[in-house]
């Protein structure tokens, strides 16, 4: 946590940030794929900002974010989304390919939250069966720290 907090009061935001905030996930439950999404809810859309693995999925653009199971979840009850299976991924997520290619057979999605609105995901990605109860619960101490971070990149943008 530390190390979060120096990164964020240091230079180079928000990719200080982000990378600190993406090793105190890895520290705290371990991942191997790891994304960022600022979610856009009246709009219905997702913007990718940060990713461990750039070349297969780039920070940029916007997707649409579709009703059903995972927005049910994690927008509707505001809880944390997880499939341990690359066949639950696959009821959820159209490149759940891409996911296996990458070694990744497990997810979580943990939404973030700030006064009452919907930040953004930490979209956190692992082997098969590897988000146990024990890491779902652990993965609620990345909220506070996630929401400053989605927090400090929305303050940057507001200066540009």
């Amino acid at each position: 946590m530390r190390d979060l907090a120096q990164a964020i009061a240091g230079q180079n935001q928000p990719e200080a940030a982000y990378t600190a905030l993406e090793a105190l996930v890895d520290d705290t439950i371990g991942i191997i794929l790891f994304t960022l999404m600022e979610l856009d809810p009246e709009r219905g859309v997702a913007r990718r900002t940060y990713s461990n693995m750039p070349d297969a999925y780039p920070a940029s653009g916007e997707k649409p974010m579709p009703p059903g199971k995972w927005s049910d979840t994690v927008q509707g009850r505001h809880e944390t989304f997880v499939a341990n299976s690359i066949e639950e991924i696959a009821e959820v997520f159209g490149d759940h390919e891409l996911i296996r290619s990458l070694g990744c057979e497990s997810c979580l999605n943990l939404p973030v939250f700030a006064g009452g609105r919907l930040l953004g995901t930490l979209n956190c990605l692992n082997v098969a069966g590897h988000f146990t109860p024990e890491r779902v619960a652990a993965a609620e101490t990345l909220k506070l720290p996630g929401a400053a971070v989605f927090l400090l990149a929305q303050s940057l943008k507001k200066e540009d």
